[in-house]
């Protein structure tokens, strides 16, 4: 029996050294592949670059910012913070000063964003959001811009430009629908939903006024009537097919019953 135990004993106590060994072999395996962030502030760039490359490290310039306080090419800010514990290969993003402001935002309203980017980019500048806004005239024209031209204390060198953009502006073709044949009130609703207005025709001018000879001063014609939802349209200007924009004018004439006329024998 005591044989037993000893025997049992024997095993637990290398089960145990078996798990402690695992244990700190993990524990060498998980901090052999994480590195200690160290402080790049106040470092230039590119030896920064070789600190991190030794610690198994990626360095990400993100940011460049003016700075009164920390000369151009060191290093402002950092991420993670000085002391984190990352795996290796993690990306530790920096932001570089550029030293005090020396260059004033140039005024680029009203040159195209090909020469307004070269401006910016003479200047040691750089070109941040292009946005476009859709307006009349012409096209790729700086409109605005961020910072305004002139600007002192600026944060960054970034410069944001807002360019005209003609072509969205521009209003939305359609193909003529036919209308002839069709009741006043259904003519009105294909129309509008193409962003078409209707203008009656008082008079058709395919069909030459009537002369009779017999009648030296004729009766004036009545004044034509009103279409009304059930009149039809005999016909229609622009022709079906043909290219049309959003608010154009279709003339149309609308046909009526023939009125009666009373005659008095001489």
């Amino acid at each position: 029996m005591k044989r037993f135990f000893t025997l049992v004993l024997g095993a637990l106590a290398m089960v145990a050294v078996a798990l402690i060994s695992a244990f700190i072999a993990m524990r060498l395996a998980i901090h052999g592949r994480e590195a200690v962030v160290p402080n790049f502030t106040g470092v230039s760039v590119s030896d920064a670059s070789r600190i991190a490359s030794r610690k198994g490290l990626n360095l990400t310039l993100e940011n460049r910012f003016y700075s009164t306080n920390v000369p151009a090419g060191l290093i402002l800010a950092q991420d993670p913070a000085v002391g984190s514990r990352v795996r290796r290969e993690w990306p530790v993003r920096i932001t570089e000063s550029l030293g005090p402001q020396v260059v004033n935002i140039p005024d680029l309203t009203g040159q195209t964003e090909r020469a307004a980017t070269v401006s910016i980019r003479r200047l040691s500048l750089e070109l941040g959001t292009v946005a476009h806004l859709a307006v009349a005239g012409d096209p790729d024209v700086v409109l605005t811009q961020t910072p305004p031209a002139n600007t002192g204390g600026v944060d960054g060198p970034r410069v944001s430009l807002l360019v005209s953009d003609s072509s969205a502006a521009e209003p939305t073709a359609y193909v003529m629908p036919t209308l002839v044949g069709l009741t006043y009130g259904t003519a009105s609703v294909r129309a509008a939903s193409a962003g078409l207005h209707l203008i009656t025709d008082t008079t058709d001018p395919t069909t030459p006024p009537a002369q009779s000879p017999a009648q030296p001063n004729p009766l004036p014609s009545p004044a034509p009537a009103r279409p009304t939802a059930s009149s039809i349209i005999a016909s229609q200007s622009p022709q079906p097919g043909h290219r049309v924009l959003r608010g154009d004018a279709v003339h149309i004439t609308v046909a009526h019953p023939a009125a009666a006329v009373s005659t008095t024998p001489y």
